[in-house]
Parts: structure tokens; C-alpha cells; sequence
């Protein structure tokens, strides 16, 4: 049995904890989808047209998913994999500038965040049909076609190169931000007012809720099962217009060998080893503008470690928390402010 990283309430990366009322006369949509392998939940409120934003919202993420995944085979990322160390790909506008932001994240973060993993996280297949602990050579292999330095894009003609055969892109650590950030610009523009989507646990707002106060979000307990009290959340912050995205160990992991042995293989993986990261850190979330930036953030502090993530946070100036396995919390400057409801269980470690 395979723990899903989305899988409604007990997987899903942050809980909402909102009750929400409209003003009088104004119209409230709530619908959900599933799309880019989660659930997405969407809560629409003011404007003319709520329920026809809330489509075109849909559809905007469908076509994000269309270009950008690495299953459908006709999508941009399929055929670029397709043609490795073969021949240049034309891509969508879209999907050039999601790989392109990719590697300017990885150079950010030293490798940290790397869209090339695809080989190792193939050959893994945590929560897949095929899920294994692959051996130290096979690891080695596949390790040798992971290179975020040997994407090469060609910005005038919009194609995209990967140098060596076998290598292959995976946006799953950046798309989510992106479209979050594309579904907050289409509802803009239809003039909604409030606005609160949950893209497996990526959150996306407009403004705060219908009442004028902040959408309070629930930054999930990533120990839940050794919470005897099944207290859900580790703290709560609060947000009228920055993205909220966490990534965490326990999002997607084998649970069968975790509860034999202890061992979370879980997939978030160290570009450097090709093993899933083991340095302490099991969650993170980052609290910043664009999604998109938070979403490659969350997976680059994860990896970095606490030390470096710091570092990095600061130096970006986003908002973070990173969460250790003995339960100590770290907060970038600006954080800590921002964050209540801690769980007893949890302590402030700087």
C-alpha cells in the first residue's frame, strides 16, 4: 500500500481550516478537479461571472498539465524526453519559461533543485505499480543522465536540448507553483474578488476572504501518525495574497518497508546521491509572492538541509519554516511573526 502525497484530508499537504460566509447577494463557487496527479479544490467568490471564471480557471490548468507533464505522451515535456541527445524540441511559450525558471533554481540552489531527475525518480517509482529499492549500480547509472547543466534552451527559436540520451525532464516540482499563479491571474481577470485554491496543497489566493480577514492555512503535522491526539496541523499562518506551498517526506513514501523497517524512502530526492534525502529536514514551507517561486523553493530548502535553506531563504527573501525529525521548527526572518497555533510538540529552534 502506497501513501499518495494528496489523497483528500490525511496526505494533503496543508489543510484549510476557513469558514467562510458571503457578503449578501454576492455568489460562492466550490468545486474540485483532479489534474497534475492531485486534487485540486477551488473556493469563488465576487465578480459578474464567479462560475465562469472558475471554468476558465479549469481549463487553464488542464492546458498547463497538456504541455508540461512527463506521462501524456504528446505533451511538450514527452517530446522533448522523446528526442534526448537526438535533436532541439520546439515547446509552448508556457513551458519554456516553467524549465526556464526551473534552472535558474537550480543554479540558485546549487544543484539542490534539479527538473532532470527523471531517470532516477523512474527508476525508484515510489508510489507507482513498479516501487522498488534499486541497487547501488543501478542508481549509479541512472544518476549519470541527471545534469540540469546539459538542458539548453534556445530562447529565440523556444526549443529546448537535452545533450545525452536517457535524460529526462520532470516539472513536478515547479508546475503546480506556476499554474497556481496562471489560475489567480485568469480569476483576476473575470473580476473575482476572493478566491482560495488548494492545488494539492500548493495554495493560491486572491485577497482574503469575503469578510476582509486573511485566509488562515493549516501547515499539516508531517508526524501525524505518532500524534496520539491526531492534532492535524504544526502551526497556522495566514495570507490575503502571497502563495503558501509545503513539500514534506511524508507526502509519497513506501509505507510497507517504513512500517517494517522505520526507513521512509519517500520522493524527494538528493541530485547528488539518487537516493531519496536524508538530512534531517521533513518538511518545509515557504510563504512568498508567486507560486511559482515557492514551489521550486520548497523542494530546494528540503534538499539544501536547514543550514543552507536558511541561507538561502534569507538571501531571496521569502518566508519559510523548516521542520526537523526532532520536531524543532526553523524560521526565516519574518516567519516565526506570522505563524500561530503551534503544536506542544513542536519547538522554535532559532
Amino acid at each position: 500500500m502506497i501513501k499518495k502525497g494528496i489523497s483528500l484530508l490525511l496526505i494533503i499537504l496543508l489543510i484549510l481550516i476557513n469558514t467562510v460566509s458571503c457578503r449578501k447577494g454576492e455568489e460562492r463557487i466550490q468545486d474540485n478537479l483532479f489534474a497534475m496527479d492531485t486534487y485540486i479544490t477551488f473556493t469563488v467568490s465576487g465578480g459578474d461571472q464567479p462560475r465562469a471564471a472558475l471554468d476558465a480557471a479549469i481549463d487553464r490548468i488542464k492546458e498547463i498539465e497538456r504541455r508540461m507533464s512527463a506521462t501524456l505522451e504528446d505533451s511538450d515535456i514527452s517530446r522533448v524526453n522523446e528526442n534526448a541527445g537526438r535533436q532541439p524540441v520546439k515547446v509552448h511559450p508556457d513551458t519554456f519559461f516553467v524549465i526556464q525558471k526551473a534552472l535558474e533554481y537550480a543554479e540558485l540552489s546549487n544543484g539542490a533543485f534539479d527538473i532532470s531527475m527523471l531517470p532516477i525518480s523512474r527508476l525508484w517509482d515510489i508510489g507507482g505499480k513498479n516501487q522498488k529499492v534499486p541497487s547501488k549500480e543501478e542508481i549509479e547509472e541512472k544518476l549519470s543522465m541527471v545534469d540540469y547543466k546539459k538542458v539548453k534552451l534556445d530562447e529565440e527559436n523556444q526549443t529546448v536540448f537535452l545533450e545525452s540520451e536517457g535524460m529526462g525532464l520532470d516539472l513536478g516540482g515547479i508546475a503546480k507553483g506556476y499554474a497556481g499563479d496562471e489560475v489567480v491571474r485568469v480569476l483576476k481577470e473575470y473580476g473575482v474578488t476572493n478566491a482560495l485554491v488548494n492545488l494539492g496543497g500548493n495554495i493560491a489566493v486572491v485577497n482574503g476572504k469575503e469578510d476582509g480577514k486573511p485566509w488562515r492555512i493549516g501547515i499539516q503535522n508531517p508526524r501525524i501518525e505518532e500524534d496520539k491526539k491526531q492534532r492535524k496541523h504544526v502551526a497556522v499562518v495566514e495570507t490575503s495574497g502571497k502563495a503558501v506551498v509545503t513539500s514534506g517526506d511524508y507526502e509519497r513514501y513506501m509505507v510497507e518497508i517504513y512500517e517494517k523497517t522505520g526507513e521512509r524512502y519517500h520522493h524527494i530526492f538528493d541530485p547528488k546521491t539518487g537516493y531519496p534525502t536524508k538530512n534531517g529536514v521533513i518538511s518545509v514551507t515557504i510563504l512568498t509572492e508567486n507560486g511559482i517561486d515557492a514551489d521550486a523553493l520548497s523542494t530546494s530548502l528540503f534538499v539544501l538541509g536547514v543550514e543552507d535553506g536558511l541561507k538561502l531563504a534569507d538571501k531571496l527573501g521569502v518566508q519559510t519554516m523548516i521542520i526537523t525529525e526532532d520536531k524543532k521548527l526553523y524560521f526565516s526572518k519574518g516567519f516565526e511573526e506570522q505563524a500561530s497555533g503551534i503544536h506542544p510538540d513542536y519547538h522554535a529552534a532559532n
